[in-house]
């Protein structure tokens, strides 16, 4: 897959060359999946090319520190919000781009722990458009089952996790589709292999609850928001796999994904007329280009 990475990556505490920051393969995280990450995007400010916007940075930053702390590491989100800063201002994008920042563990050994094992925090970007279509996605139901919360922190982004998701997408892709949903252990929808999801039902938003061993998404949490804002009624709770095929409207939402309505679960069609998708979708790009003075703090800019 051909992908421009940004020239510049943070690593071991400095800026350098992206080509240059390797990992030993005898790195403790690359076997024990012991790490985890946060995914943001940055865009040119459309009103000045000389000002980067990026969005709820201090959202990512503080989940990331908490997901780090699952692996007994104390990562201060403004050490990660800082580093962010530098690492843009290193880079000088030019068009829409992706921040990965990650946290793992970094010594070389073969004993799976958490106690007596270094730490650390990189971060590297890339250019990127978008990441589904924003015409629509088909989504089957996979056949792999999210994990549960009693088993694995998924109240953090711990890298082992996405096991599943790499499992249920190329399940899906195979297949034909585009994407996959992934019930949980009570057989409830839960979320798709990187973004929440939400459906419409007689004008009533809804997605499952955080108790349904979903990731607490940022864009999950923008979209409620700017919903309620709306004077729309919203609805978290556990949804069942037949209202999938009889919703008025679904989408995804993620860092990655923004909001892509789905067209097709299965071999059920949705309703191609969206009124709110669109409406939220119209929203948060505005949002994001810092064109909505009432969601200013979420907008973070920085000058170059």
């Amino acid at each position: 897959m051909n992908q421009n990475f940004l020239p510049v990556a943070y690593y071991r505490g400095e800026y350098i060359p992206f080509k240059d920051a390797n990992l030993s393969i005898a790195t403790h995280a690359l076997h024990y999946g012991t790490s985890a990450f946060g995914g943001m995007r940055g865009i040119p400010d459309p009103a000045d090319p000389n000002r980067i916007l990026l969005f709820r940075v201090d959202r990512h930053a503080k989940r990331l520190s908490q997901s780090a702390r699952f692996l007994h590491y104390d990562l201060p989100a403004e050490t990660i919000e800082d580093a962010i800063a530098g690492f843009v201002r290193q880079n000088k994008p030019k068009t829409s781009f992706y921040i990965r920042p990650f946290v793992y563990t970094s010594d070389l050994g073969v004993a799976p722990r958490l106690h007596n094992v270094e730490k650390d925090f990189f971060i590297y970007g890339l250019e990127m458009g978008d990441y589904l279509s924003g015409d629509g996605v088909a989504c089957r139901i996979s056949s792999w089952y999210r994990q549960e919360d009693r088993s694995l922190p998924l109240r953090g982004k711990i890298g082992g996790a996405y096991i599943t998701s790499s499992l249920a997408k190329t399940e899906a892709v195979d297949a034909g589709f585009d994407e996959a949903i992934l019930m949980n252990a009570q057989g409830k929808v839960c979320e798709a292999t990187g973004m929440n999801i939400f459906i419409v039902r007689n004008g009533t938003l809804i997605t499952p609850g955080v108790e349904q061993d979903v990731l607490e998404g940022i864009t999950r949490d923008s979209v409620i928001t700017i919903a309620k804002n709306m004077g729309l009624t919203v609805e978290q709770r556990a949804i069942d796999k037949s209202e999938l095929f009889i919703a008025d409207e679904a989408f995804l939402c993620g860092t990655a994904a923004k909001i892509a309505p789905i067209n097709r679960i299965e071999n059920y069609t949705l309703p191609s007329d969206r009124p709110i998708a669109t409406k939220l979708r119209e929203t948060l790009t505005a949002i994001v280009e810092d064109r909505e003075p009432k969601y200013a703090d979420w907008v973070y800019a920085i000058d170059l």
